[in-house]
C-alpha cells in the first residue's frame, strides 16, 4: 500500500494481463476515490475481484462500472439482493460466461445458505424449487437474454401479475441488460474469475 493517503500503486492491484488475455498498462498509482474503493473490496469482502482489476487499465471507465454496478445490485430495489444475483446467474449461465457464473454462482450460494440451489441457477434454474413470483423472473430474464425481439407486453403483464411492480420490471431488465453485457467483456478478453469464489458456500 502506499504511503500517502488515497494512493495505490498499480502492483497491489495487479496488472489487467494477470486477470485477462490483454496486455494493457495500468497506472501506476490510483486517484483517490479508487484507492479507497479498493481498500473497502479487501476490508469487506477480503479480495479485490478480478474484473475491478480488469477494469483498472482505465479509472474513468472502472469508475462508472463500479458505480453501475452498486446501484444496480446493492441499491434500493423492490427486488432482494439474492433475487438480483439469481437473475445475473440465469443470465450468465445461458451466455456460458465463466467469470460471472464463478463469481455470482458463489454469491447465490453464500445468500441464500443453498449450495444445490446455487449450482442448479448456474446449470439448470428451471430444475430450482422456485416460488411463483421467483419462476415469472427468471422466465422473464431468460427470454430476454436468450429471445430479446420476442419480449411484449405479455410478458410484462406476466410479472405484473406474478407480483412486480413497474420498477420492478425495469430493474429486472437492467440486470439482464448490465451481466448481458459483462457477459461479453469477460469472455472477449478471457477473463479469469478469482481462485476464492470456487470455495466460498459450498
Amino acid at each position: 500500500m502506499a504511503s500517502d493517503k488515497g494512493t495505490r500503486p498499480a502492483g497491489a492491484v495487479g496488472n489487467i494481463n494477470e486477470v485477462t488475455a490483454l496486455d494493457i498498462a495500468v497506472p501506476e498509482r490510483f486517484d483517490d476515490d479508487m484507492a479507497s474503493y479498493f481498500d473497502k473490496c479487501d476490508e469487506k469482502l477480503g479480495l479485490v475481484p478480478n474484473v475491478l482489476k480488469a477494469y483498472s487499465f482505465d479509472q474513468t471507465k472502472l469508475r462508472y462500472f463500479a458505480a453501475f454496478y452498486g446501484d444496480l445490485m446493492l441499491g434500493p430495489s423492490g427486488l432482494s439482493k439474492l433475487e438480483r444475483e439469481m437473475i445475473a446467474v440465469v443470465t450468465s449461465s445461458i451466455n456460458h460466461c465463466f467469470y460471472c457464473l464463478t463469481a455470482h454462482g458463489a454469491a447465490v450460494r453464500e445468500l441464500s445458505g443453498d449450495p444445490m440451489l446455487g449450482e442448479l441457477m448456474v446449470m439448470n434454474y428451471r430444475e430450482a424449487r422456485l416460488d411463483a413470483r421467483q419462476r415469472a423472473m427468471l422466465d422473464f430474464a431468460a427470454k430476454l437474454t436468450e429471445r430479446p425481439w420476442d419480449v411484449g407486453e405479455a410478458d410484462r403483464e406476466g410479472l405484473r401479475e406474478a407480483g412486480f411492480s413497474e420498477r420492478d420490471i425495469w430493474d429486472i431488465a437492467a440486470v439482464v441488460g448490465f451481466f448481458s453485457m459483462s457477459n461479453r467483456l469477460a469472455t472477449a478478453t478471457s477473463m479469469q474469475p478469482n481462485e476464492d469464489y470456487h470455495a466460498k458456500a459450498r
